[in-house]
């Protein structure tokens, strides 16, 4: 993925609201174990995937941390 790509793919997380990308980290959750499982029983046809989904879950995972409001002590 190109970091043109990655740029959009993050700014339209960015558009989203909690719940939502909460929704898409359960599918793509649901896609890396699946993947996974693939893999591990020979079947896995695109193994770059696995590495694609990791990045989504990772930059999804940043983005909800972005949301989280911040406590000053």
């Amino acid at each position: 993925m190109k970091l043109r790509e990655i740029k959009k793919q993050v700014a339209q997380y960015r558009g989203m609201d909690a719940g939502a990308l909460a929704d898409q980290l359960a599918a793509l959750k649901k896609e890396q174990f699946n993947l996974r499982f693939q893999q591990a029983t020979g079947q896995l046809q695109s193994t770059a995937r696995v590495g694609e989904v990791r990045d989504m879950v990772a930059r999804i995972k940043t983005v909800l941390r972005e949301k989280r409001p911040t406590t000053s002590v």
